[in-house]
Parts: C-alpha cells; structure tokens; sequence
C-alpha cells in the first residue's frame, strides 16, 4: 500500500494529498516486483481520503489501483481522486468502480487537493527549504 490514511468523523479536514510526485521501485525490490501486487491505499478507517494530482505511478500500482481491507467494508465512505496521473499502461479506466472512486476532469476539481488549498502550504512550507515549484 501506497497510503493508509483514516477520518473517524467526515468533518475532519485531513488526508493524503500527493501532487506532482514520483512512486519509484528502490533497485533492490525491482527484480522480485513482479511476485507483488501493489495498490494506492485501502480503507482501514470508514472515512478514508486520499488523492493523487499529476504523480508519475510508473507502472508499479496494480491496474485496479485501490483494493479492499476487509469486504465491503468503507467502500461507500471513503473518498479517493485521481487527476492526470501517468504511468506506463492503462490508468483510470481500469480502475475500481466505487462510489467514493473519483476521477477529476477538470483542474477545477483537482484544486481543493493542491498544497496551497489543502495545508495552506504556501504559509509555511518555504520556511522549510524545499521548493514549491
């Protein structure tokens, strides 16, 4: 798993929101990767949220992307969003087809999920050094 991430309220204004990144193999796992199956998250809390905005996946991520924790469990709860992701292979349309399994179209959906929106990052992330561009 990618992500683990878990709301006890829905209220709560957190989650993962991974923009702009790269999910790389390390050299060691690349030559057993095939023996895995690896996903972007399951829900192990009822209000899981997580969203990936344009994030090289590589290949890595199973084709399906998420994958249940137990049953049927969140799968109505939970909120997960993809926007123009890449990786080789196909992407969104082999995705799960669960309710809260959202696919953006527009950056206009994408924009709640952005590091100035989502943690203000704009306030606070360049006292630590690292770029935002």
């Amino acid at each position: 798993m990618l992500t683990a991430q878990g709301r006890e309220d829905p209220n709560e204004n957190t989650g993962i929101s991974i923009v702009e990144s790269r999910v790389r193999l390390t050299s060691d796992f690349d030559p057993v990767k095939d023996l895995f199956k690896s996903y972007l998250g399951r829900p192990w809390k009822k209000h899981f949220r997580t969203v990936l905005l344009k994030t090289d996946l590589n290949g890595l991520i199973h084709p399906k992307g998420w994958t249940e924790w137990s049953g049927s469990f969140a799968l109505s709860t939970l909120y997960y969003a993809e926007y123009m992701n890449t990786r080789s292979g196909p992407l969104t349309g082999s995705r799960v087809k669960w309710p809260g399994f959202h696919v953006f179209s527009s950056a206009d959906e994408a924009s709640p999920f952005t590091m100035s929106r989502f943690i203000q990052g704009e306030s606070w992330i360049p006292e630590t050094g690292v770029s935002l561009v």
